[in-house]
């Protein structure tokens, strides 16, 4: 009886995930080798590509049972996350200044009564909403063009809270009417949350206008000044028989013009007294008053660029606080106390902190479901996955270089029919493939005479079919083979590649350093869909890409490569995503470097982290040559 014994178990998991016949992926490949004694009992494989642990149960190896079992949670979980990550976004600090005005007890003093002014920073939770820092100062005034009389009376005294008495309207009353004139002063800080409906966008990445409101709180201070007295520190008496006011002029808009200019002429325009504040709520030290406050408004903003918007904004401040213009009854006849409402129409310039080639725009500036256009766009772009093999040579029409062979001839892996021998006639029609190799044949592929080998001769056969030969130093040397080297593929417009196509450009250093003497050809290619100067340009700068990458990476010298390309000009197939792509092969004495092509710049190197590139010229698909692709 064999004590032990070995069982090998070859796992081959391969996912294929189409997607609307858009998008073919195929796994890696895993291999696990297990090795068991036959006093173990139980071996449990599990592979992260598939859904199902597989046990081996077994009393010896020669019977083995396979058991099939749902796998864990963590089993399930994938690489590459459900949803992307919230970029990295920058700070917004902006400056404002407008027009302020106070809706209370007493009119405007003129249509633009005052002005404010300050600062605020701006943070994006996410794409709709956002929190701002503000900080207000601002000052107006007001003129009431009718008499003020009975309505101060139940106002003529205040005491301060350090006990000072306070006679603000003492000698206007009902036989004495005054035309209330004040001067406010505001403080205002606040907490607003702003409610972005702007950038719900379908049609474009990002926006240019931007519409939002505005809800929030905080506190404010104000003081109001009053032109009560003249310059001699009396009060005004004789008020309405001097500025001739009467009713019919306060009843027409020419007469409350004249009326205010009236008083404007007879008042000294020195607001010399305080008025009275809001009784029994919070001071600072009992003297400053402090108001807590509801605000609220909306907005139209205009992007200037990156780094700079500009938005016109109208906010409104409402809290509980009749003494905003410094009067609580409207008047003799209207003695009701509605609480004042503070109104601010403003420009605000807003600038995005940071370097925006390391951070994107604010949030409420970029389409939130650009990223989901984006995955869309990736996916209409690449080529629909065709298994058709017309010749059935075993290479799909896609990458079959000739796809028209003849039957069960034998082809290399591009799909060409092979000629083993290279003495010009293909296998197929080949009576002997496989003909010494210098031999003269016939017209069938016949070696006429069969030099005898000699074991140098078989050493350099070797040595040609591996790619190396000894130099005239005795040293080995490389010479170009018709190799076939791998290509790599790129988004639309950008010449960087992803990094799924490491592997491929490792492989190109991998072959360069085992044959030092080796030059490679590298030609960019592009689709159709710009214009040829554009596209000549670009497929220049795909093919430096690759070179840059390959020696940043791998420390080749640049006199080892040599640039070509050839714009839209080698299409390989329909596919724009195929046509997209450079080829790599190994030099001949033919190839030569080419020189970039005039023209502007085109291409970016991953759209989302690159600088912004100018507007394009691009063809209008009229040109016969420009076929529509995939």
């Amino acid at each position: 009886m064999i004590k032990k014994s070995c069982l090998y178990l070859l796992l081959l998991t391969v996912s294929l995930n189409v997607k609307g016949q858009t998008d073919t992926t195929i796994s890696t490949v895993k291999t696990t080798i297990i090795t068991s004694d036959s006093t173990v009992k139980t071996t449990i494989i599990t592979s992260d590509s598939i859904k199902k642990t597989t046990i081996i149960t077994s009393d010896s190896t020669e019977n083995p049972k396979i058991i099939a079992a749902e796998s864990s949670d963590k089993d399930k979980k994938t690489t590459r996350p459900k949803y992307p990550p919230k970029p990295n976004h920058a700070w917004e600090l902006g400056l404002h200044a407008g027009h302020l005005l106070v809706d209370g007890d007493v009119d405007q003093w003129k249509p633009l009564a005052g002005y404010g002014l300050g600062i605020h920073v701006r943070r994006a939770i996410h794409y709709v909403f956002s929190i701002r820092l503000d900080a207000t100062y601002g000052v107006t005034y007001g003129l009431e063009p009718q008499p003020y009389g009975q309505s101060l009376e139940p106002e003529q005294f205040y005491v301060e809270p350090d006990g000072t008495n306070r006679e603000v309207f003492n000698g206007y009353n009902r036989n004495n009417p005054w035309f209330p004139a004040y001067k406010t002063q505001l403080y205002s800080f606040s907490a607003q949350g702003i409610l972005n409906i702007g950038n719900i966008l379908f049609h474009k990445e990002r926006n240019k206008w931007n519409w939002y409101l505005v809800i929030g709180g905080g506190v404010y201070h104000h003081r109001t000044f009053l032109d009560i007295k003249n310059s001699a520190g009396v009060v005004y008496s004789n008020l309405v028989n001097s500025i001739a006011f009467t009713d019919d002029k306060f009843n027409t808009r020419a007469g409350r013009k004249d009326i205010r200019d009236a008083i404007k002429d007879f008042y000294d325009g020195d607001y010399e007294t305080e008025a009275y504040k809001k009784r029994g709520i919070f001071r600072l030290a009992d003297k400053h008053n402090v108001h807590f406050a509801f605000t609220g408004g909306m907005g139209l903003a205009r992007k200037i660029n990156d780094r700079f918007n500009l938005a016109l904004e109208h906010v409104f401040i409402v809290s509980d606080n009749d003494y905003l213009d410094g009067i609580k009854y409207r008047s003799d006849v209207d003695q009701t106390n509605d609480n004042d409402v503070m109104h601010y129409t403003h420009l605000r310039l807003a600038i995005n902190l940071g370097n925006l080639k390391k951070k994107k725009e604010p949030l409420y500036w970029l389409n939130p479901i650009d990223g989901i256009y984006e995955d869309l766009a990736e996916l209409k772009a690449r080529p629909i996955y065709d298994p058709t093999d017309t010749d059935q040579d075993g290479v799909i029409d896609l990458i079959d270089l000739e796809p028209n062979s003849v039957a069960n001839a034998p082809v290399d892996t591009r799909g060409v029919s092979l000629d083993s021998d290279k003495d010009g006639i293909v296998d197929h029609q080949d009576a002997e493939p496989f003909s010494p190799p210098g031999s003269k044949i016939d017209e069938k592929g016949i070696a006429i005479t069969t030099p005898k080998l000699t074991e140098d001769d078989v050493n350099r056969l070797i040595d040609n079919k591996l790619g190396n030969s000894l130099g005239p130093d005795g040293k080995l040397k490389t010479f170009t083979p018709d190799w076939f080297l791998p290509m790599i593929h790129f988004k639309l417009d950008e010449f960087c590649a992803e990094p799924q196509y490491d592997p491929q450009l490792q492989h190109v250093a991998d072959v360069m350093k085992t044959y030092p003497d080796l030059k490679v050809v590298v030609k960019g290619h592009t689709d159709i869909r710009h214009s040829d100067a554009y596209n000549q340009v670009l497929s220049y700068n795909r093919a430096n890409w690759a070179i840059e990458n390959l020696i940043e990476k791998y420390k080749l010298p640049r006199e080892r490569f040599i640039l070509t390309y050839g714009g839209e000009a080698s299409p390989f197939g329909n596919h724009h995503h195929t046509n997209r792509r450079v080829e790599f092969w190994i030099a001949k004495d033919s190839d030569k470097e080419m020189a970039r092509p005039t023209g502007p710049e085109a291409g970016q190197c991953r759209k989302n982290l690159s600088r912004k590139t100018g507007s394009v010229k691009k063809d209008k698909g009229t040109e016969p040559e420009k076929k529509s692709g995939f």
